[in-house]
């Protein structure tokens, strides 16, 4: 994107955000943050299949461009929703001499694959958070991400962890369980099959009591809204547990996901699940996916898209 495209593209978002305020405080808005998920990174050729045109090598300065209009915008923070990064070849050569790189060699090479990406993603002059995706433990464990990302403040370390920021409730899940609740490491799981243990659902329950006056927002790279028609497969194996939660609390404004590549959104009983493309599809610079997100004291949303990403308000009825 040239410099002045970007800037304007930057003044359009600006303009915009000022007509979303409306009348009266709890209406301006509150908590600005920046979102992307789903990059993939690694260093090996593009991957096509049905609908898909994976681009691995090309999420670096995507996710370059992303950042820069983060920090352009000023926002509070910024989260990635998980797939950070992706893993190299699995066998090496073909026909007869084909054999299965060590393990050991692709857990180091997804290390630096994931150490180039948050390298990237840690220019953010701000706080920053992470989720965890199913490729995010493809060779690795969820210990060697943790060592090799940082989140802000007290989520420094953990899976799943809340926070606050100017009034609004942030929720962040770890639905990388198998289904004996066993938690994914190293490819030892099934990316079809996606669980939120017991414990963690008596957390999320006891995060929403502690703070029923705010509005609240969860994130989780798989999604939980299962009866909008997806396919099981990229959902929650208990997502109707987490739903059940989330609605009997009466304070969550919206859920948002990765995972699924092409995007989704369903509305049900004033909960929004918004799905959020990709950034690893389509080749850059003439694609990318990254949005700003607004939210105002009475919870409604505003997402700013960029590039393939979509523009939606999300109002809080």
């Amino acid at each position: 994107m040239r410099r002045r495209s970007f800037i304007q593209t930057l003044l359009a978002g600006g303009a915009a955000a000022s007509s979303f305020s409306g009348h009266g405080a709890d209406e301006s808005p509150c908590v600005r943050f920046g979102v992307v998920t789903d990059s993939h990174y690694a260093e090996k050729d593009k991957a096509v299949w049905p609908g898909s045109a994976r681009h691995y090598r090309d999420s670096l300065p995507k996710m370059r461009q992303a950042v820069d209009a983060f920090n352009a915008a000023g926002l509070d923070f910024i989260i990635e929703l998980g797939d950070m990064k992706d893993m190299g070849a699995e066998w090496r050569g073909s026909g007869a001499t084909k054999t299965r790189r060590p393990a050991e060699e692709l857990q180091a090479e997804a290390i630096r694959f994931l150490d180039a990406i948050e390298a990237e993603f840690a220019r953010f002059k701000g706080p920053r958070y992470h989720v965890l995706g199913n490729h995010d433990m493809d060779c690795i464990s969820k210990e060697d991400f943790l060592a090799h990302t940082r989140n802000h403040g007290d989520a420094a370390g953990k899976t799943h962890y809340a926070f606050e920021v100017k009034g609004v409730k942030f929720i962040v899940l770890d639905g990388n369980f198998n289904a004996d609740r066993t938690p994914y490491c190293r490819g030892n799981f099934d990316w079809t099959k996606a669980f939120i243990p017991d414990d963690q659902l008596a957390w999320l329950e006891g995060e929403l009591k502690r703070s029923r006056a705010l509005p609240t927002v969860v994130f989780c790279h798989q999604l939980s809204d299962r009866f909008s028609g997806v396919s099981p497969a990229i959902c929650l194996g208990n997502a109707d547990k987490v739903v059940g939660i989330l609605e009997r609390s009466k304070q969550v404004c919206a859920v948002i996901q990765g995972h699924h590549h092409s995007g989704n959104y369903s509305c049900r009983r004033n909960i929004h699940y918004w799905t959020m493309k990709a950034m690893i599809e389509k080749p850059f610079p003439a694609h990318n996916s990254y949005a700003i997100v607004e939210i105002n004291r009475r919870g409604d949303i505003r997402i700013e898209g960029f590039a393939d990403c979509e523009k939606r308000l999300l109002p809080r009825s």
